[in-house]
């Protein structure tokens, strides 16, 4: 097989992959060049797929985008490798049914980790930055679509509820100015105050994102709690060098430590820190979660990306080897074990953007996966998507309920197996302790709704308190 028969967006510049074979990104990194085994296992999609489509009565887009699709990426991801890492059944790319069959869970899903652009702010510098690193790597994503909308509330609600079974999420918006970001606290709020009045079914929570290195954010933390009620603050210690003020982290003394005790004070017991996709920055490490966790042991620390970094930046992931020098999420080992932080403790290791980089490296994933399990323990480890930059959300779902930590891997690195228990548990269960979710309630109000209320979300305007 010619590894130039795979579909890409040079030949085809039309055909949207599958998305655990696409290259997308968002601005917190660069998406990582195709490896030899991409290449193989696209050569392999793209020499199936067009003529199980054409038998299908689809177009190879309507194919790729639904559960065949995904399964035929997942076959030729496991071809490339040479090995099973993903359980799919032999028809799947050809049989809509056992496609869904096999990808079903019943799982409580719920997302900890989503985002859109306010069109409103479409023009702003913030939102452009986000929106342009996005269709200069991913184009096709694109094709035709000139205005900002593209990564809107309307695209939001479809790729995070309408096409996908996520019951619930956390809406959360990036680092910086508010006046020029993609969505300010107020609009965070804001869209869940709409989504709870028009849908009547709680299908949102939301951060408020701080910054405790910048003038006057001390000040402002409890007129924010007040306002806002956010279900948990959001921090970028990365953010800070650009912007004129002192880098930070999570246990240093100038605004780490001050900032967890006033959290506290507020009663505001989640933290969610991006921590990974930094490029390796120093204030981008996880190595202040092991120390800010063992100084608060009554703050819940959720650590978004768990640390990873891409590949190229940073070597590609293996097992943890205590006493080396650490990249990626073995940083984030090594602080918790440093700092004597056992599985089921305070920090929780959260998976946007992470297994999204990860599907089409599934013996990386299989070590990331493996390690955290360990690290931070089955009930800690959430999902989530870094929504809506991918698109819609279901075929990440159905690709990690198809994933196994291999027996080998288990035998050799002490890892867990991958059990349909376990995944359920990061699909959504995790998230109602961390989140204090009713979870019998929020399955009963989805189970009742509809969805009618969509359309008028997405016509009637946001209000700014």
């Amino acid at each position: 097989m010619s590894s130039s028969s795979y579909i890409d967006r040079n030949q085809n510049p039309g055909i949207i992959l599958p998305s655990p074979l696409a290259r997308g990104c968002n601005d917190e990194y660069n998406a990582p060049l195709y490896t030899r085994r991409d290449r193989h296992a696209l050569a392999v999609l793209g020499e199936n797929s067009p003529g199980n489509a054409r038998r299908l009565g689809l177009s190879l887009n309507r194919y790729y985008a639904s559960p065949m699709g995904t399964a035929a990426s997942l076959c030729a991801i496991n071809a490339a490798s040479g090995q099973q890492f993903y359980k799919v059944g032999t028809n799947s790319s050809m049989d809509q049914e056992e496609a869904e069959a096999g990808f079903a869970g019943g799982d409580f899903v719920v997302d900890v980790h989503t985002h859109y652009i306010a069109d409103h702010r479409a023009g702003l510098s913030g939102a452009k930055g986000v929106h342009g690193f996005i269709k200069e790597v991913a184009p096709d994503w694109f094709r035709g679509l000139d205005l900002m909308s593209d990564l809107g509330l309307a695209e939001y609600l479809r790729c995070v509820f309408i096409e996908s079974e996520t019951k619930l999420a956390v809406l959360t918006s990036a680092p910086g100015d508010e006046a020029v970001n993609i969505l300010s606290n107020a609009e965070i709020a804001g869209t869940r105050e709409l989504i709870d009045r028009l849908a009547g079914s709680g299908r949102l929570l939301h951060h408020s994102i701080v910054h405790p290195n910048m003038p006057g954010e001390f000040e402002r933390l409890a007129e924010i709690t007040e306002r806002y009620k956010p279900d948990g603050f959001k921090v970028y210690t990365i953010f800070g060098d650009d912007a004129g003020s002192p880098p930070w982290m999570l246990d240093d003394e100038r605004s780490g430590l001050p900032f967890l005790q006033q959290a506290q004070d507020l009663g505001v017991k989640l933290i969610c820190a991006h921590k990974g996709l930094s490029a390796l920055s120093p204030t981008g490490s996880p190595a202040d979660v092991g120390p800010a966790a063992k100084a608060f042991p009554d703050l819940k620390l959720l650590i978004y990306h768990s640390g990873y970094e891409i590949p190229g930046v940073n070597p590609e992931e293996r097992e943890y080897r205590e006493g080396e020098v650490q990249k990626g999420t073995d940083r984030l080992v090594a602080s918790l074990v440093e700092s004597g932080i056992a599985p089921g403790s305070n920090v929780y290791a959260e998976l946007g953007s992470t297994w999204y980089i990860l599907m089409k490296r599934p013996m990386e994933a299989a070590h990331v996966l493996g390690k955290l399990l360990m690290a931070v323990g089955e009930d800690n480890v959430l999902w989530g998507t870094d929504s809506v930059w991918y698109g819609p959300t279901q075929p990440l779902i159905d690709a990690f309920r198809a994933f196994q930590i291999p027996q080998e891997f288990q035998e050799r690195f002490g890892y867990p197996e991958l059990t349909a228990e376990i995944k359920a548990k990061i699909l959504g269960l995790n998230a109602v302790k961390v989140y204090g979710i009713d979870k019998e309630q929020m399955l009963e109000n989805a189970r009742n709704d509809d969805l009618a209320w969509i359309k008028q979300a997405v016509t009637e305007e946001l209000s700014i308190a």
